[in-house]
């Protein structure tokens, strides 16, 4: 891996100091982030420590810090974890606990003055999940029926309610056991679930929020907007959509849409959705949006070529700078591959119209464009050409106005920092050192996104599933973000990979969360089964006083088991 034949100029590395990325690195040439090549204002970034859950794989996948408690779900096991992070640099399990009694496969965690709760999915996951609530001891306190795969958890308006995203996913199309159950978010009123020792249903706390007003075409709420990403053979619109995430800003919860490359607005005082916002595409054609297409290239090769990226983010966070509210998407991208229907397709195995892509013998090759995954739906003509290649997710973080107006994106920032920091591990996957091996398909796959304020300036960080590792940047001016590091505790010759891989879940941990009482990142690889936790350099008192969620300080002081 030394062929570097990149559009763009390099990078100026920094210091490590302990393992640890400390400094600071300067990025040149960016086009679409012209901040990023500025020298950022330094950000000590100091890892404190690490927990392991002893089960690898589908381990640590979530997990939620309040005070000295930390909680980590585990798929495989079906478990939670209760650990001890009063000394944040010798986590301690004090309990696990089953989850069967719920369901079969914990997928997010949340806590909340004292409070703590577990979306499950059920088996088969097309069943409706429920979401499991305990206090910060373990003990249970009762569970909540919700929609079908319950994919994450978030509390809002000081705790008293819990967002729970329902994914909805089919189990297959068109086969005779095919079911595919509708999107959903529930708003759960959870002052039910505070003091009471019962595990029964509590009547009345569940609304659920559906999008089957849009299957006439939105009548009631306006029509759907073009955009939408909308290819599940036979679903209705309400099917079709599959809420990933949520972020709270105010009385509105913005819920990715993933497969369907869209934002969905809802208020939750009258639990309707607002509106529903498509993302658009990148054009990864234009300098500073280049991508390394193939895993056949013999090396690193970050270019330019005639690809639409749809954003399609997984994880999303709010915050606020002087009075205005943006949001950051982690653009991940993901297909549908099920019995009956597969979205993914190489562009080699595609029919490419010769208007729209004169030179397509070339392009095809598996040295330029012929290994890249696309859309086999997206940008098919009548004939079954295709006039346009959509590639899934955008390989970058993005922000946006909370209307979807697009006000910055990294471009192709993180390829290019991964580039020069590790070339023998550039585009690797997540379970066994591979370098290359994802430029194909999604490069390093931004997943995770946090935002949170130290020191007064507001920072994202943004984790990279595949070949790991966090991107921090400083965002306090949304629109010109500055690059700070790359924060990665991989070593890329161990085998077993780690001591991390798999960033699936990235936290800011406010100071009056902390267990330090200081700023602190959490990072949860699911891959690894680690959790680790860093020092931000904040002190006590210095923090701003709104967090990535939009909750000012009042709501969160007071916060205890």
């Amino acid at each position: 891996m030394t062929n570097h034949n990149s559009q763009e100029c390099p990078l100026m590395t920094n210091r490590l100091r302990s393992g640890r990325t400390l400094g600071v690195l300067v990025a040149a040439g960016a086009v679409l982030a012209p901040s990023a090549i500025s020298a950022p204002p330094s950000l000590s970034i100091d890892r404190l420590g690490t927990y392991a859950t002893g089960l690898g794989d589908a381990s640590g996948e979530t997990a939620a810090v309040e005070r000295d408690r930390m909680f980590v779900t585990n798929s495989d096991d079906n478990s939670l974890d209760i650990v001890d992070v009063a000394d944040p640099a010798a986590p301690r399990l004090v309990t696990r606990l089953d989850l069967s009694p719920y369901g079969d496969n914990p997928t997010s965690v949340d806590v909340d003055h004292g409070l703590v709760a577990v979306a499950v999915a059920a088996d088969p996951k097309t069943d409706n999940g429920r979401v499991a609530f305990f206090r910060t001891d373990g003990t249970p306190v009762g569970s909540a029926e919700v929609g079908a795969l319950p994919d994450m958890v978030t509390f809002a308006g000081n705790g008293a309610r819990l967002l729970v995203a329902n994914e909805g996913e089919p189990n297959s199309y068109g086969q005779p056991d095919s079911v595919d159950p509708e999107g959903s978010v529930s708003i759960i009123n959870t002052s039910g679930y505070r003091g009471f020792l019962r595990m029964q249903n509590l009547p009345g706390a569940v609304r659920t929020v559906a999008f089957t007003d849009f299957n006439d075409g939105g009548r009631r709420h306006g029509q759907l907007p073009a955009g939408i990403r909308l290819n599940g053979p036979g679903a209705s619109v309400a099917e079709d959509l599959e809420p990933e995430y949520i972020t709270v800003q105010g009385g509105t919860a913005y819920v990715t849409l993933q497969e369907n490359n869209a934002v969905a607005a809802i208020d939750i005082n009258r639990g309707v959705v607002r509106s529903i916002m498509a993302l658009g595409t990148k054009d990864h054609s234009l300098p500073g949006n280049g991508i390394d297409a193939s895993d056949r290239d013999g090396g690193i090769n970050i270019a330019r070529w005639p690809v639409k990226g749809m954003f399609m983010p997984d994880s999303l966070a709010s915050f606020t700078v002087r009075g205005r509210s943006y949001i950051i998407t982690a653009n991940e991208g993901d297909g549908r591959d099920y019995d009956g229907f597969v979205d993914e397709a190489r562009v080699k195995d595609l029919t490419l119209d010769p208007v729209a892509f004169p030179n397509a013998a070339d392009l095809q090759k598996n040295e330029n464009l012929g290994r890249l995954t696309v859309s086999a739906t997206d940008g098919k003509n009548a004939d079954g050409s295709y006039s346009a290649l959509y590639s899934f997710g955008a390989r970058s973080a993005t922000i946006w106005t909370t209307s979807g107006k697009q006000v910055w994106d990294s471009g192709d920032l993180f390829e290019r920092v991964t580039a020069e920091r590790a070339p023998d591990a550039f585009n690797t996957t997540n379970d066994e050192l591979a370098p290359d091996s994802r430029s194909d398909n999604k490069g390093p796959e931004p997943e995770g996104v946090a935002v949170g304020t130290v020191r007064g300036r507001s920072y994202a960080f943004v984790g990279l599933e595949r070949i790991g590792g966090v991107m921090v940047l400083d965002v306090s001016k949304p629109d010109a973000p500055v690059f700070i590091d790359w924060v990665v505790n991989r070593d890329f010759t161990a085998d077993p990979v780690g001591p991390d891989s798999g960033p699936e879940i990235i936290r800011f941990i406010d100071s009056s969360e902390s267990p330090t009482r200081q700023s602190m990142l959490m990072v949860a690889n699911e891959v690894s089964g680690t959790v680790s936790l860093y020092d931000l350099g904040g002190r006590q008192g210095e923090d701003d006083a709104e967090d990535s969620d939009g909750r000012d300080r009042g709501e969160r002081e007071g916060r205890g088991r």
